[in-house]
C-alpha cells in the first residue's frame, strides 16, 4: 500500500504525543510525517518511527502536499488553519470543538456512524472525549432498543485539560501532603484531593459548555435528535481516564444479561462486570488502553425500562487521538481518501 503524507498540528501537546504513539503502534501507512506546533515549540525534536523529526511552526504553507492532517491545537488554531489545510488538498480530522456542530461537517465515532465520513467537505470533526466513550457504550443497545433518555454524570481526569493541569495536580498533591497552601492556576479551585463540578464555561441555562457538548454531540452522532439527555460533568484528581455513571431509559425493558451480551459483542467495548470480586472498570487500569470498559450494569430501580452502568476509557486515546486515527483508517479502508489527492 502506498503511504500517506501526514501532518500533526499540536504535535508537542498531550494528544499530539498520543497521535505519534498510536500511528507507530498501529503501523499507519505513512509515507512521511510533518510535526507542527506554535512558534514556541518550533525547533523541538521528536522521535517518530525511530527517526528524529524537527517540529515546525504552523503556517499556511505547512499543508502543501499533505494528504491527512490531524489537528489537536485548540479551537482557535483549528478555525484558522483547518480550512487552509482543506483547501490545500488535505483531509482534516480535527480534535477541537471548532466544527463539531456545523451541519456540513461530519462528527464521527467509527463504531457508531462511519458512513458519515463520506460526506465531508475537507474537514471531519472528532467528538468530545466524554461523548465518545458514552456513545460507544450506548449505541449497541440503542440499535436494539432505541434510547429515550440519558442521564450521565462524568468523573473526568485532569489530562483532559492538558499538560499544565497534570503538572498542577502533581504539584498540589505534594503541597497538600507537606501541609502547604495551594494556589490554583489552571482550575478555579484546588484540584488535589478535591472534585470540581465545573468543566468549561457556564452557559445561560446553568449547564456548562462541556455538559451541553454531550447533549448536542450525542444526538448528532447517533442521528437521534429526540433523545432526552442531561449531563453533569465533574473534574476529579485523576491523571488519565474518564469515568461516567450513565442512567439510560428505553421504550421497552431490557434485562441486564441481554445488555451484557450485546455489549460483549460490540466493537470497541470490553465488559468488566463481576461485583462478587469487585470487578469493574477503573481509570487507573484503563489508562493506555484502547477499549471502552463497561461494568456495574444493573436495573435502575427508580425508573421502569431503565439500566444503570459505569463506563471508563482513556480520554487521551479513545477519547481523542485513537478515535481521530480510526477515522483516518476508516477512510483508507473504504478508499475514501487516496495518497497524493
Amino acid at each position: 500500500m502506498k503511504g500517506y503524507k501526514v501532518a500533526i498540528v499540536g504535535a508537542t501537546g498531550l494528544v499530539g504525543q498520543e497521535f505519534i504513539k498510536i500511528l507507530e503502534q498501529r503501523d499507519f501507512p505513512m509515507d512521511s510525517i510533518r510535526l507542527l506546533a506554535s512558534d514556541r515549540s518550533a525547533g523541538k525534536k521528536l522521535f517518530v518511527t525511530h527517526r528524529e523529526i524537527e517540529v515546525e511552526e504552523t503556517v499556511p504553507e505547512s499543508f502543501k502536499d499533505i494528504d491527512i492532517a490531524l489537528f489537536s491545537a485548540g479551537a482557535e488554531i483549528s478555525r484558522y488553519f483547518s480550512p487552509i489545510a482543506a483547501e490545500s488538498g488535505a483531509v482534516v480530522i480535527d480534535n477541537s470543538s471548532a466544527f463539531r456542530m456545523e451541519r456540513n461537517v461530519p462528527l464521527v465515532v467509527p463504531e457508531v456512524n462511519p458512513e458519515d465520513i463520506k460526506r465531508h467537505n475537507g474537514i471531519i470533526a472528532n467528538p468530545n472525549c466524554s461523548t465518545i466513550q458514552m456513545v460507544v457504550a450506548l449505541y449497541p443497545l440503542h440499535k436494539v432498543n432505541p434510547i429515550k433518555r440519558i442521564i450521565v454524570d462524568t468523573y473526568q481526569s485532569v489530562s483532559g485539560t492538558g499538560s499544565a493541569a497534570v503538572e498542577e495536580l502533581t504539584a498540589q498533591a505534594k503541597q497538600v501532603l507537606d501541609g502547604q497552601t495551594t494556589i490554583p492556576h489552571v482550575y478555579p479551585h484546588q484540584i488535589a484531593f478535591n472534585v470540581l463540578p465545573e468543566i468549561d464555561v457556564f452557559l445561560d441555562n446553568s449547564y456548562t459548555k462541556e455538559e451541553w457538548k454531550m447533549v448536542e454531540e450525542t444526538r448528532k452522532i447517533m442521528h437521534a435528535p429526540d433523545i432526552a439527555i442531561s449531563a453533569t460533568c465533574v473534574r476529579v484528581p485523576v491523571f488519565i481516564g474518564h469515568g461516567e455513571a450513565i442512567h439510560v431509559e428505553f421504550p421497552q425493558s431490557m434485562s441486564t444479561d441481554k445488555a451484557r451480551r450485546i455489549l460483549a459483542q460490540a466493537p470497541g467495548v470490553k465488559v468488566l462486570d463481576d461485583p462478587l470480586v469487585s470487578l469493574y472498570p477503573q481509570p487507573w487500569s484503563a489508562a493506555d488502553t484502547d477499549e471502552v470498559f463497561v461494568g456495574r450494569i444493573r436495573q435502575d430501580v427508580s425508573q421502569p425500562n431503565s439500566l444503570v452502568m459505569w463506563v471508563v476509557a482513556d480520554n487521551l486515546r479513545k477519547g481523542a487521538a485513537l478515535n481521530t486515527i480510526q477515522i483516518a483508517e476508516e477512510m483508507i479502508k473504504r478508499e475514501w481518501v487516496h495518497p497524493g489527492e
